[in-house]
């Protein structure tokens, strides 16, 4: 696997899930921004660019489905969009591929199916 820690953008609206996650995103080495919600996630894009995005479904404002959508027609080469869900029975794998996401990790994730999944992200990287 890279040492090449990725650069993450967590979009996700609740405050707990935020630490949670963020604090087990930099005991895995990653670099992690935070956006509370889709519309949060777009202005991110614009000013940096991100390996990888966790994105929650369900947000205030826009929803993670409506940010793939744009971030995908936007940033066609742009970083891969991992859904980010407590909703598993909600929505769907294929909902979630079919609006323009890579991947699938459910809520609570634990530390482990974090880095695999990650991982597979990682090795794929160029630098």
């Amino acid at each position: 696997m890279s040492s090449q820690p990725l650069r993450i953008l967590l979009a996700e609206d609740n405050a707990v899930n935020q630490k949670v996650t963020a604090r087990m995103l930099k005991r895995l080495g990653h670099k992690t921004d935070v956006a509370v919600n889709g519309l949060e996630a777009l202005h991110a894009m614009e000013h940096q660019s991100y390996d990888i995005i966790l994105m929650d479904i369900q947000m205030p404002e826009m929803d993670g489905l409506e940010a793939t959508k744009i971030i995908c027609s936007r940033w066609p080469d742009g970083p891969n969009i991992i859904a980010f869900t407590a909703y598993a029975l909600e929505y769907s794998r294929d909902v979630c591929l079919k609006a323009g996401m890579d991947d699938y990790i459910s809520k609570p994730v634990k530390i482990d199916d974090l880095a695999k999944m990650l991982s597979k992200y990682q090795l794929g990287q160029d630098d």
